[in-house]
């Protein structure tokens, strides 16, 4: 048989199984999968270096599927290899059986790539469209860093390329020349809800492409030979970034199944027997009566990745004394941003498997420390204004086996929240930190500031990773002491932690023997009246109230509540030990520090009281700290008045 017929007979195989899964589930994009039959073929049968006993091989040639819905495919393969799929303590070949089960709670073949449900081929979880391309892009990056001859190879559909984090990863690829990255664009015409946009028409697509300076293959993307020789030209190499442009046809080989309004629709009944008997006679007319398989899968040519370097890191004034900042130890202070800068710096000589990741603000997030030292300069990646890419790109490097640190504005961020809920559903270990965080920037304006975030990243907390542990760990720092120690502690914990730094000079709280722990809290004050729980910058601002309270008669105890979530038992009992009198002060909108606090009030049973004091008004631009916290009602003077009136007492 020839290699032609070959791929199309296996297309044929993967197209049925494709259909017969999405029919016994009663959901699924079948004619999708279709339109990439072939092509999924060559990959997985001829061109990809990977292992069907193993697909989570640390050096196989990796598959992004971005165009998540088109996994059927992928799984009809892997039925047809018998390739294993599963967890590792029930890892099995995957049987035709699997058919029937596609899309049940207790099956592998999630309802779009779920690595961390027991399909280990593909390194994240996507079907929130236009991410993978990003992904895929860390892996190869990734890939480089490691001296691995690795390929990584992208799909992506041409509905899907609307989306602007397409092209935020087609300018990183060609920034930093990804030339072991091949983008597919399956261009099948047609999206859900009808055709694709004339912009997104393959001419278009492929102008594009060549405007920003890849090479571009133009194909019929159900012609074999055609295929694999726009493969074979991105293995051989020397192009630079590579592209291809597929032509294809959604349901492909099915007359009845094309056109407008069978994107998402499975065949069943006599429908489907219809749709088999057509793939059936297609394959026949290219086909004919020849036998055989001349396709054979290779494995990778390397072994294992290479092991990183590591070391004991320093604390944090013995890493300040070796890079030349003794300085900072003599004036008490330094601003949250700068200790993470440090933080990530030590790490980065530390551990070669620490990257880092900037949106083009690393001067800001103090990111650019790691990035001047040439010691360590090439783990440190430039995205430019492009959060949504730098998360997905921070998850492709994850899924390589290396820790990365996402700094931006903490602002910013919130753009790319998706992105990094995609992330954590993919299981990544992936560190996100947030500067200018709350109100204290002032003059900025809330364009910049961040007060959503707390409320959503503690969202993420509330749930149970696929290790048993919160989804997301949110720290807030109060000092440079605090914001150097929970770096590290992110470093060493395997999954997502978001940690919020801000801009403004503060004095140190802590020193180098105090002990900061994911989960932990600190109490600074010991009182008996009332509890004031805070985190962050406003923890300064609740300091200075003591004193105020003090001289009203109030003793009051201060808790640092640095981490989300906490222990509820440790607090429930600096509540109780305050008569059950709590005073929540953040500088963010509500949800965040006071919700977990009263939740955690609540699950009790027990009766406290439980006030709130937050940013309740839009703010707006200020000339310093002191007037912006005026404004939004949060100086240490409003702490004092509302703490006191909590009691029953009136101020002045």
């Amino acid at each position: 048989m020839s290699f032609e017929a070959a791929v199309h007979a296996k297309a044929i195989r993967l197209d049925s199984l494709a259909l017969e899964m999405c029919s016994a589930a009663g959901s699924g994009h079948p004619t999708t999968a279709m339109s990439l039959g072939q092509i999924v073929t060559v990959l997985m049968y001829h061109s990809m270096r990977w292992v069907p006993e193993d697909p989570g091989y640390p050096t196989s040639d990796r598959l992004v599927l971005s165009e998540g819905h088109a996994v059927p495919s992928i799984y009809a393969a892997f039925i047809d290899l018998g390739a294993t799929v599963g967890a590792a303590d029930a890892a099995r070949p995957a049987t035709i059986n699997d058919v029937e089960e596609f899309r049940s709670s207790d099956s592998p073949l999630d309802g779009h790539p779920n690595p961390r449900e027991g399909f280990h081929f593909f390194d994240a979880a996507t079907g929130s469209l236009g991410q993978g391309l990003s992904v895929a892009a860390g892996l190869a990056q990734a890939a480089r860093l490691d001296g691995l001859d690795q390929r990584i190879y992208c799909i992506i559909g041409d509905g899907e390329s609307r989306e602007g984090q397409i092209t935020e990863a087609l300018d990183y690829i060609m920034d930093h020349g990804l030339d072991n990255l091949l983008s597919i664009f399956n261009c099948n015409a047609y999206g859900q809800a009808g055709s694709v946009s004339d912009q997104q028409t393959p001419e278009k697509i492929k102008a594009r492409l060549e405007a920003s300076g890849f090479h571009v293959v133009d194909i019929d993307g159900h012609d074999p030979a055609a295929i694999k020789a726009a493969f074979d030209e991105f293995i051989e190499g020397g192009k630079g970034p590579m592209a291809v442009v597929a032509r294809t046809t959604k349901g492909w080989g099915s007359p009845s199944m094309q056109g407008d309004g069978w994107h998402g629709k499975p065949a069943s009944g006599d429908t489907l027997a219809t749709v088999l008997e057509e793939l059936e006679e297609t394959g026949a007319s290219l086909i004919g009566s020849m036998d055989g398989d001349d396709m054979m899968i290779y494995p990778p040519t390397v072994e294992s990745r290479p092991d990183p370097t590591c070391r004991p890191v320093s604390n944090f004034p013995d890493a300040l004394r070796s890079f030349g900042m003794q300085d900072v130890l003599d004036s008490g202070r330094f601003a949250t941003r700068r200790a993470y800068g440090v933080a990530l710096r030590e790490l980065g000589h530390a551990n070669t498997n620490i990257v880092t990741l900037d949106a083009d603000v690393c001067n800001s997030t103090f990111a650019q420390w790691f990035r001047d030292d040439e010691a360590i300069s090439d783990r440190f990646n430039e995205c430019k204004i492009a959060e949504q890419n730098m998360i997905s790109a921070g998850l492709g490097f994850a899924a390589a086996g290396k820790i990365p640190f996402c700094s931006s504005f903490a602002k910013f961020l919130t753009r790319a929240y998706d992105q990094i809920e995609m992330a954590m559903n993919s299981g990544a270990n992936i560190k996100l930190v947030g500067s200018h965080s709350g109100i204290s920037l002032a003059a900025d304006g809330p364009s910049q500031m961040s007060l959503p975030d707390i409320a959503w990243f503690r969202s993420l907390g509330s749930v149970r990773n696929h290790n048993g542990d919160p989804g997301c760990w949110t720290l807030q720092p109060a000092d440079a002491y605090a914001a150097y120690a929970l770096t590290l502690a992110m470093a060493e914990h395997d999954g997502m932690c978001y940690m919020r730094t801000h801009r403004p000079d503060v004095e140190f709280l802590y020193d180098e023997k105090t002990d900061f722990t994911l989960g932990g809290m600190e109490v600074l004050t010991q009182g008996r009246d009332l509890l004031i729980a805070s985190a962050g910058y406003m923890l300064h601002e609740c300091n200075k109230s003591l004193d105020a309270l003090d001289k009203l008669g109030i003793d009051a105890s201060l808790v640092d509540l640095y981490s989300l979530p906490f222990d509820d038992e440790e607090f429930l009992d600096l509540a109780n030990d305050n008569g059950g009198m709590v005073l929540v002060v953040e500088d963010n909108y509500g949800g965040g520090l006071f919700s977990a606090v009263a939740e955690a009030c609540a699950r009790s049973g027990d009766a406290f009281t439980v006030e709130q004091m937050c940013v309740s008004r839009i703010p707006k631009s200020a000339k310093g700290e002191r007037e912006i916290l005026q404004q939004c009602g949060l100086s240490h003077e409003s702490i004092t008045k509302h703490a006191a009136s909590i009691l029953g007492l009136v101020t002045a």
